[in-house]
């Protein structure tokens, strides 16, 4: 059973999956490097299908900032109003592009599922320019190494097989990769596109003597929208739509909404095509600190033996002197 998913998951979806992307689009989009007005850093953790045995567990950490970025509050009075929302109507009727800058990041992703281990890295870098008085576009690549090992250890068969495999220790390959994106954003809207894994590759463990255990890397392809909309005075409806195309798998399409009360908590929901759905909710503290938690049920016959996936992001705020206490161009 362990080593059927395992071959499944090499020839198949070799990304993590991330139900909070929507807090941080930049895992998945290199594009987004220096949106923001500060360096923002993200640390986050994923245990998928708790309860079954080596099931994924996903850990990333990134942190990207902009260079040369002009900031959009220069006066006292661009600055927030004592006993208004700081992301109310008068904020974003306010709100202009960014002047042109430049953005770099780092991430670093750690993956295990069963006897695989996925280990990467990734330098980052964007180019944001202004195509109207409210309209961003950004273009932006990482590139890094991605190494995939294989712990003997947790093998076990039924039959003598190659002494590359059979024996005990860890093997593994290092391999270059690069990840590239494009990201549209505006006050009211943004639309993305990004490639991961763009270079493909043959992963074998065994010198092609074991076929079982062969398979290659292949391109994720994902395309992001959303919107925004505001409800009275006091809150943002945000609703949002991922596409994941990878082959061999069918097209996944992943719709989420969120629910922001001022700039300081958020509850939100989402729903995955043919695997089921999640809720999440959020709080910022002051203009340093936030957190994000989601809790996945899946519909799939995994639920038999899943009591759920739980996921946690931690976000800090470096260098945030105009004290934004939420994200203004990612949502």
């Amino acid at each position: 059973m362990l080593c059927v998913m395992v071959i499944v998951r090499i020839e198949a979806q070799q990304k993590p999956h991330y139900t909070q992307y929507i807090l941080n689009q930049y895992i998945i989009n290199p594009a987004l490097s220096g949106i923001e007005n500060y360096t923002d850093v993200k640390i986050s953790h994923r245990h998928q299908w708790v309860g079954i045995q080596d099931a994924p567990v996903t850990t990333y950490f990134t942190i990207q900032g902009p260079i040369g970025k002009k900031d959009y509050k220069t006066t006292a009075t661009s600055f927030s109003t004592p006993g208004e929302n700081p992301r109310g109507k008068q904020y974003w009727e306010d709100y202009e592009t960014s002047a042109a800058h430049h953005g770099i990041g780092l991430q670093v992703i750690d993956d295990r599922t069963g006897p695989l281990h996925t280990s990467s890295a990734y330098l980052t870098y964007a180019y944001h320019l202004g195509l109207s008085s409210r309209t961003n576009i950004a273009a932006g690549f990482g590139v890094g190494i991605t190494r995939l090992a294989l712990d003997r250890d947790k093998l076990q068969f039924a039959t003598a097989v190659d002494p590359a495999v059979y024996n005990s220790g860890i093997i593994g390959k290092a391999r270059p990769d690069l990840n590239v994106g494009i990201y549209i954003y505006s006050a009211d809207y943004f639309i993305g596109a990004s490639a991961q894994q763009v270079i493909p590759e043959k992963i074998e463990f065994s010198n092609n003597t074991i076929k079982t255990t062969e398979g290659k890397s292949v391109p994720h392809l994902f395309a992001t929208a959303g919107y925004r909309f505001l409800a009275g005075d006091n809150f943002n409806v945000l609703p949002s739509v991922m596409v994941k195309y990878v082959t061999p798998l069918p097209v996944q399409v992943e719709a989420n909404i969120k629910l922001q009360y001022l700039d300081f908590a958020w509850i939100g929901a989402s729903f995955r095509n043919d695997d089921g759905f999640a809720a999440m909710l959020g709080l910022n503290v002051s203009n340093v600190f936030n957190v994000g938690y989601a809790y996945d049920y899946t519909t799939s016959k995994l639920n038999n033996y899943s009591k759920g996936t739980h996921e946690i992001i931690l976000g800090f705020t470096l260098g945030n002197k105009y004290d934004d206490s939420c994200p203004r161009n990612v949502w």
